[in-house]
């Protein structure tokens, strides 16, 4: 039997083009307008309600002493959270060390400054001068060349940053320890190979590539120590919140000067999280062969992309150009 498909003079018929239809997401809808209304019902709250007595923040914002006490906050989050890291280097290559004296003397640290408040820390350091009336600086069992007070050394802001400080190096002891360890051994011995000491491969080898596991957490460990930081208003030294306290203590309007130590700890916190992510893509070049775009290439391309994207404009995808 002949084939009638095959025979001359009959045109087969065109496929169907294939129309690309997205995907419906009706419950996505739903939320983003109950999440809608829930916002604008808490802002209406927030703008209307007198107790909030914006008049009062707005004129507490930007007061010098108000100033003054976020300096300070600052300060004291530099210098702890640059001591703890600092100590969670050190510590953190000690515990990596096959010596077990000296990884045991770090393992003892960590479990000391991490088994015990920082709230107690610090006021142990508060009171340091009622344990130890002098230090004495010379020869370990020796002649001493010198000798300090106790409550003339240890200042106000050193008792904080000396807490603070000591008590974050146990926590960046283990991110640290975290990230060496996520290294792959072999770099370790490649370096070795090359004739670098332990001290040089870790240093211009493991701690390089260890960085990108380091980096997150080590953020969020200075933003927590931003906030920390307000545990010097205990031993009365005047830092962002104290100063907020001692306003409030004579206006009795704690709501505004509250919400004004708010809004210092959220901008301060908002430029952390910058130089935390430009931190993070830096250190991200080694691990993925295209960076992730930065919140200003995010907006050109969510602005410029609907010229060019085809299913942006609705465009039949399944259709060819020309």
């Amino acid at each position: 039997m002949a084939d009638h498909d095959s025979s001359p003079g009959l045109i087969e018929p065109s496929p169907e083009e294939i129309t690309a239809v997205p995907v419906r997401h009706p419950g996505r809808w739903v939320a983003s307008a109950l999440v809608l209304v829930l916002a604008v019902t808490f802002g209406h709250s927030v703008a209307s309600n007198p107790n909030f007595e914006w008049g009062l923040v707005g004129h507490y914002l930007f007061d010098s002493r108000i100033l003054a006490g976020l300096r300070v906050t600052i300060e004291l989050t530099v210098c702890a959270q640059a001591l703890g890291v600092a100590l969670g280097v050190l510590l953190a290559v000690m515990r990596l060390s096959p010596n077990p004296l000296v990884g045991g003397a770090s393992w003892l640290y960590v479990w000391f400054f991490r088994g015990t408040p920082v709230l107690v820390q610090l006021l142990f350091w508060y009171n340091i001068g009622a344990l130890y009336h002098a230090f004495s600086f010379g020869v370990p069992f020796g002649p001493q060349f010198f000798q300090v007070d106790a409550n003339t050394l240890i200042t106000p802001f050193l008792t904080v940053v000396l807490a603070l400080g000591l008590n974050e190096g146990a926590y960046m002891a283990e991110i640290v320890r975290a990230g060496i360890i996520s290294v792959d051994e072999g770099q370790s011995e490649a370096a070795l190979s090359l004739g670098m000491t332990r001290l040089q491969s870790m240093r211009r080898i493991v701690l390089p590539q260890a960085m990108r596991v380091i980096i997150p957490p080590t953020g969020n460990e200075t933003i927590s120590m931003l906030k920390t930081s307000a545990l010097a208003s205990v031993v009365a030294y005047v830092e962002l919140l104290e100063a907020t306290s001692n306003i409030s203590g004579v206006n009795f309007r704690p709501i505004p000067l509250l919400i004004v130590a708010s809004i210092w700890y959220l901008v301060v916190t908002s430029i952390l999280y910058i130089g935390q992510y430009y931190l993070e893509r830096h250190y991200a070049r080694g691990a993925s062969r295209e960076l992730p775009p930065t919140p200003l290439q995010r907006l050109r391309r969510g602005v410029f992309s609907a010229g060019h994207d085809p299913l942006a404009l609705g465009v039949d995808a399944g259709r060819p150009h020309g």
